[in-house]
């Protein structure tokens, strides 16, 4: 009753409305209940950690779990007295390890191995006699086999595996250093080299001095340019094919082609797409019978394809239907577009005469000034109908011829007369017919206008105020008309 008085004391010692009067210290509560956990068996955590003596208290600030696995240790034993269960199956398990501690020992004397299984459900030790020593052995092999792992020996196959790639690999790598010899061995043929051009008496070697240049390829300059001269022939077309079209006239292709040169200015295009669109339109027409109504669908077509051919940015297909006041839809320029190729054959190697006319200034010494006029002059063949008979490169070099006359560059040379491939006879009928154009009325505005800019050097101007004094020295009569005129009549 004194203990309960007590407890009931301590319970209610922070009890504002308690009326007892009863007050005991928190050192008496203390040992009150030390002494009961006493007499049930039990061990507050105090008392294990007072009962170890020498462990000395931890310094600020110490955080270690040295006092928790202490007071864990000190644990066990309490629970152990609160679970009677738990004890009883320790008790068991303790009496059946004896047991089977005690078989060993009896079967000593008989030169006997007990080998043991034991698992989470095993009931009890399994008992295994062997009687040699020998068979000891293989029994040990045997358990150890049994307890690998699967994986070790799928390890052990892909190593096998790995083993034998490597060896068909060294075996085909032997192979082909076997080869390798062998191909040393031989002596391999030596490339010949291209054979020496010959130059005529009087002419300069040119591309001498752009040898060591690769992109300028020198060392093939006399064989491409070779090449494209004869490449000319398949590609003129027929200079008189409106004989053959029922709507269509000289002045109307040549209006045609003077708006083109109006489109290609505005685009900003290069001056080799202008050449192989005229060309391509002039190509279709000797092929084709074109409605009037429909030429104008025909010149937009072969610029959109020659600006795809030559420019490395091209135009939308819609700045080419905006161009043409929407005449005609994006679809009606596909279509034409394919019709168009089809009748080509696809074939748009179009030897330029941009490029005879760059070959000609190199041996005038790239002066700009004569380049500027031969490109008006070498333009007048687009829109005048009466240079179609004759091939780009005799057209480039009669620009070129023209163009030094009329800026008094001196005699057209051995050297300029070999890498224009034409002499000054040969030049004088396209001669003629570049002054003849010169000395007539302007019939081209947009043509007239685009090189009458300080841009080209106002070649436009230049040449007609030379042309019309060279056709009275030359005799060219009919001054007073035009070249649709002069169609017209023919």
């Amino acid at each position: 009753m004194v203990r309960t008085r007590n407890l009931r004391s301590v319970a209610n010692e922070n009890d504002e409305n308690s009326t007892d009067t009863t007050r005991l210290t928190r050192a008496k509560a203390a040992t009150l209940k030390v002494d009961e956990l006493a007499s049930k068996g039990l061990q507050s955590k105090k008392t294990t950690v007072a009962a170890n003596p020498t462990r000395k208290r931890n310094a600020l600030g110490d955080v270690t779990n040295a006092t928790k696995g202490d007071a864990a240790e000190a644990k066990k034993p309490a629970k152990a007295a609160l679970a009677p269960k738990a004890t009883a199956g320790v008790q068991k398990r303790t009496t059946a390890t004896a047991r089977s501690a005690a078989v060993p020992l009896k079967e000593k004397a008989n030169n006997t191995k007990v080998v043991s299984k034991t698992g989470a459900g095993a009931i009890g030790p399994l008992k295994r006699k062997v009687t040699s020593a020998g068979a000891s052995a293989a029994m040990k092999e045997r358990v150890t086999e049994e307890s690998e792992p699967a994986p070790k020996k799928v390890h052990t196959l892909e190593a096998e595996k790995k083993t034998k790639v490597e060896e068909s690999f060294r075996v085909k790598s032997s192979n082909i250093e076997e080869d390798l010899r062998r191909k040393e061995a031989i002596p391999a043929p030596v490339a010949a080299e291209p054979a020496e051009h010959v130059f005529p008496e009087g002419v300069e070697d040119l591309d001498r001095e752009d040898y060591d240049d690769p992109l300028m390829v020198a060392e093939y300059a006399n064989d491409i340019f070779e090449y494209l001269r004869d490449l000319e022939c398949n590609s003129v077309p027929n200079p008189h094919y409106m004989d053959h079209q029922d709507d269509l006239e000289w002045k109307t292709r040549g209006i045609l082609i003077d708006w083109l040169v109006e489109v290609h200015t505005r685009f900003h295009l290069l001056p080799e797409t202008l050449f192989l669109a005229v060309n391509i339109i002039d190509r279709f027409l000797s092929e084709k019978v074109v409605q009037l109504d429909r030429l104008q669908l025909v010149g937009i077509t072969a610029m959109f394809i020659a600006s795809k051919y030559e420019e490395v940015l091209s135009p939308h297909i819609a700045n080419f239907r905006h161009v043409a006041d929407d005449g005609f839809s994006e679809a009606e320029i596909l279509s034409a577009e394919r019709f168009v190729l089809q009748t080509l054959n696809y074939d748009l190697s179009y030897p330029n005469p941009m490029n005879f006319l760059r070959r000609i200034s190199k041996a005038d010494n790239y002066d700009i000034h004569s380049r500027t006029l031969g490109k008006y002059l070498m333009e007048i063949s687009l829109l005048d109908h009466r240079f179609m008979a004759y091939r780009p490169s005799h057209i480039a070099a009669a620009a070129m011829y023209c163009a030094r006359m009329c800026l008094n560059r001196g005699e057209w040379d051995e050297t300029l007369a070999y890498y224009a491939g034409y002499t000054e006879a040969e030049i004088d009928p396209v001669y003629r017919l570049m002054v003849d154009y010169l000395a007539r009325p302007v019939c081209h505005e947009a043509f007239f206008k685009k090189y009458a800019s300080k841009k080209f050097l106002k070649a436009s101007i230049v040449t007609r105020a030379w042309g019309k004094k060279q056709a009275g020295l030359l005799g060219i009569q009919n001054l007073g008309l035009t070249v649709d005129q002069i169609s017209d009549d023919a």
